[in-house]
């Protein structure tokens, strides 16, 4: 690499960070009319960048697909966020609920593109009856005190087993009445219909991460943290394996195991990957200043405290785990359909680490750390550092496995709050962090009058 590349590489990863920084400043302001026209023109600079003038573009291929799958990381790290940083449950769960989201939007559009609805259709309905069982045993349950979790589970595996069932057998009746409408030339087959099918895949695969994760989570979650990262270790690997083999375990030939999945129509533009981290950074802004949010937060700080508060312990843990999962889901979706393939072994255990490290390095219970930290890991050690060591050789490439754990020592070391602490810019900023994070004399003086 040139000096001059070496020296623009560098230009571009700062300008990644004061373009973030800019974005959340724009999203934060008070009028509507600001908000809105910050965000439009926070997407109109990156579609700049990534529209060609002739022989010049700001953001070349490489540049452009590290920009998405930072964007992709980041949905899944923000998740991750929620579960451990601020709901303190350690999890290395996460990766497999990207790839749960990932192979299930990529199963829906690929069925969709060569004229079989079905995917769209089953999984469409089965969120839905399972949203609505878990709903309705929920109800039931809330009329008993001290229901064991096991008795819990049970029902609402069975709630949700039949849900899917009559979801497979009743969608694929549908879904022949549905399928002459997407021949060659048909209305459903149209560019707008395809768009609309990208859309509602992406949200069905994050529903479908959703009760994957409450099922898996509701008698997982009353043990401590420690062995629920090891449970969660444990799924991740399930996943994976079945990812491996979908064409002999599951009947799903058209995801070739092992060899990956191909054909996927590549439908992710910088459009959608912005819409959808926008989405995924409101929803949890807005959750975590919730009372919701509080809730949340009580439970990482003193569980015990917690409960003398009347905080129900176990569905707040669910919930955010529920939540972060839905997240690692999207962004997973998003991912399927900007790269158009997927091999089981971008989705096992060892890439699990990769949104760990990223919410170390921005910080725990920080969502500006980890969005930072996202684009900064993506773009300098994917990106910059990958490019400086394959110029010394064909395995270098491989030593930023061993630079990447020394980073995070020294991190732990000499900053172990991280790198942003519990600073938010912007958007994010609010005073319900302030109580978690750091006491001013008047805030202790008010508390104490109080």
């Amino acid at each position: 690499m040139e000096n001059g590349d070496l020296f623009f590489s560098f230009i571009k990863i700062i300008a990644v960070i004061a373009y973030l920084y800019g974005l959340l400043w724009a999203m934060g302001r008070k009028q509507l009319w600001a908000k809105v026209l910050g965000v439009i023109v926070a997407f109109g600079v990156v579609q700049l960048a990534l529209t060609p003038f002739g022989k010049f573009q700001l953001l070349n291929n490489f540049d452009t697909g590290l920009l998405f799958q930072a964007c992709t990381i980041t949905m899944m790290s923000l998740g991750l966020n929620l579960i451990y940083g601020f709901n303190g449950q350690f999890s290395l769960g996460q990766i497999g609920f990207y790839g749960l989201g990932a192979y299930a939007a990529a199963d829906i559009t690929f069925r969709w593109q060569i004229g079989d609805s079905s995917g769209m259709v089953v999984v469409f309905l089965g969120v839905i009856l399972a949203g609505a069982s878990i709903f309705l045993i929920n109800k039931f349950l809330s009329k008993f005190r001290r229901t064991p979790v096991l008795s819990s589970f049970t029902l609402y595996l069975i709630g949700v087993t039949i849900a899917g069932v009559v979801a497979f057998y009743l969608g694929n009746v549908l879904a022949d009445m549905l399928d002459p409408l997407l021949a060659t030339g048909g209305p459903l087959r149209s560019y707008f219909a395809m768009q609309g099918v990208y859309f509602l895949a992406v949200l069905l695969a994050g529903a479908f991460a959703a009760i994957v994760s409450f099922l898996f989570g509701l008698p997982v979650l009353s043990l401590g943290s420690d062995y629920f990262g090891i449970a969660t270790l444990g799924f991740t690997i399930v996943v994976n394996t079945l990812m491996v083999n979908p064409d002999t375990i599951l009947p799903f030939p058209e995801m070739k195991g092992g060899r990956g999945m191909i054909g996927i129509p590549k439908l992710t533009v910088w459009f959608w990957a912005f819409f959808f981290l926008i989405f995924v950074i409101v929803i949890m802004r807005n959750v975590l200043q919730s009372s919701t949010g509080r809730a949340i937060l009580s439970v990482r700080e003193d569980e015990t405290a917690s409960k003398a508060m009347g905080i129900d312990i176990a569905n707040n843990k669910l919930l955010a785990f529920v939540i972060g999962s839905f997240f690692a889901g999207i962004g997973g979706a998003v991912y399927a359909h900007y790269l158009a393939f997927l091999s089981p072994s971008t989705f096992d255990f060892i890439a699990g680490f990769n949104p760990l490290i990223i919410i170390v390095f921005g910080g725990l219970g920080s969502m500006t750390g980890t969005i930072a930290a996202s684009f900064g890991w993506i773009f300098f050690l994917e990106g910059l550092l990958r490019v400086l060591l394959g110029k010394m050789g064909t395995e270098a490439p491989s030593w930023r496995f061993v630079l990447y754990p020394i980073a995070l020592l020294l991190l732990m070391l000499l900053r172990p709050e991280g790198l942003l602490g519990t600073r938010e810019w912007g958007f994010l900023k609010s005073s319900v962090f302030a109580p978690f994070v750091k006491k001013d004399d008047t805030k202790v003086k008010a508390e104490s009058e109080i």
